[in-house]
């Protein structure tokens, strides 16, 4: 057992340990009675609900990632990786097919592992608080197409990686990345019409009262809005949310059935005022480009140590593989990950900010409001998470910090 194997179980650990105390954190803040901040947002039953889904959710927290931390330390310390390894490579030795059958079955394997536990919380945690929508139909359709997408799109990527790799040798990162950026940007661009598609109905907004509203605010701000879709959201569940989504005329804004249901048109203007104010200030090509700049470096330092044997030799395997040099490398890593994650989720509760800002001036900071309360209150959403859990997880600020900001601009 190498230094770099000590090293990757350190890092597991603290990862785990800390991960816990971040949830220990959040279970200070329950309360039995209705904290005087969310009075007038949440009333004492609903309250009552949402403190039991949160306490729920964390206990199946614990056991679910207890699980998975057990089952990573025993695929290190028994070897589990050097396993697989010789399984795929006595079906075969070229880099690229031997790679693809490594992930190919952990990726399997993890997800069968995985799968009660999902069952556990989309039909007993989701149906008992009254979210869960998804037939047993519905379910095993999305498990077989996630696992067709996820062969042919993850499977592919790896496939020209690898490729790369072979006839590139240290500049292969240099070429990766221009791949791995024009992949993201194609994805930005048409994920809604070619991957959405395959698991939800989306519906153009007909037109009335509410189409009407939003094209008249989309022209007072100087947004051309030809793309406004409704997607069957409900199928799965009854949580609302509304996202925007694509670049240039493959930009579209889609609401979900449930969030139509649940609010007003003045609200739901608002929340598309929110959307669009991300478009308007540039977060979504910021992100992109910040995502972009963030593989570069991964896969920058990735190439300085790819060839290193003991990349391999840390998972039990005297060879250098690509694939092996992935997987230690990817734990290696992610605290360097983590780190550009906070930074990358304060960026975006500064854009959140921002984007409920050019709503408020606008349109109307009341409807937003009212409509953000409703979508707290009806996804059972925590409004006092411990601040530092926000810090670390949250990509959007809480409710009441955005509330006292629309409050504070008011002023």
């Amino acid at each position: 057992m190498t230094t770099i194997f000590w090293l990757i179980i350190a890092i597991l650990v603290f990862d785990f340990v800390l991960e816990r105390i971040l949830d220990y954190l959040n279970t200070t803040r329950w309360s039995d009675q209705v904290p005087d901040e969310v009075k007038g947002i949440y009333d004492e039953e609903k309250y009552r609900k949402q403190q039991a889904y949160s306490k729920t959710n964390h206990r199946f927290g614990m056991l679910t990632s207890s699980f998975s931390f057990v089952l990573i330390l025993g695929m290190f310390f028994f070897q589990g990786f050097a396993l697989v390894n010789d399984w795929a490579l006595s079906i075969s030795e070229n880099p690229i097919w031997s790679a693809l059958l490594f992930f190919g079955l952990l990726m399997l394997a993890s997800d069968i592992l995985t799968t009660p536990f999902d069952l556990y919380s989309t039909f007993v945690i989701e149906e008992k608080f009254g979210f869960n929508k998804t037939s047993v139909k519905t379910y095993i359709f999305d498990k077989l197409k996630g696992w067709v997408l996820g062969a042919i799109i993850g499977g592919g990527l790896m496939a020209l990686i690898i490729w790369i790799y072979t006839i590139t040798g240290p500049s292969f990162w240099l070429w990766v990345w221009l791949v791995i950026s024009g992949f993201s940007i194609f994805m930005a661009m048409f994920y809604s019409s070619l991957i959405v598609p395959l698991f939800n109905k989306q519906t153009p907004l007909g037109d009335g009262e509410l189409k009407t509203a939003i094209n008249e605010f989309a022209s007072k701000v100087g947004f051309k809005l030809d793309n406004i879709f409704i997607i069957d959201g409900s199928k799965r569940s009854t949580k609302a949310n509304a996202y925007f989504t694509g670049l240039g005329s493959k930009k579209r804004i889609v609401l979900y059935d449930t969030l139509i249901n649940d609010m007003e048109t003045p609200e739901l203007v608002a929340v598309l005022a929110h959307e669009i104010g991300h478009y308007k200030k540039k977060h979504i090509i910021w992100s992109l480009i910040l995502g972009i700049l963030q593989t570069g470096l991964m896969l920058f330092i990735f190439s300085l140590v790819i060839d290193s044997p003991e990349l391999s030799q840390a998972l039990g395997v005297d060879k250098a593989y690509f694939h092996i040099g992935l997987i230690t490398f990817g734990i290696l890593y992610s605290p360097l990950s983590s780190i550009i994650g906070i930074g990358m989720n304060m960026f975006s509760r500064k854009n959140e900010y921002e984007a409920d800002a050019f709503a408020a001036e606008n349109y109307s900071a009341g409807p937003l409001a009212t409509a953000l309360k409703k979508l707290s209150v009806n996804n059972l959403s925590n409004l006092r998470p411990h601040p530092a859990y926000v810090i670390v997880h949250y990509s959007h600020p809480t409710l009441l910090q955005r509330l006292k900001a629309m409050k504070e601009n008011e002023k």
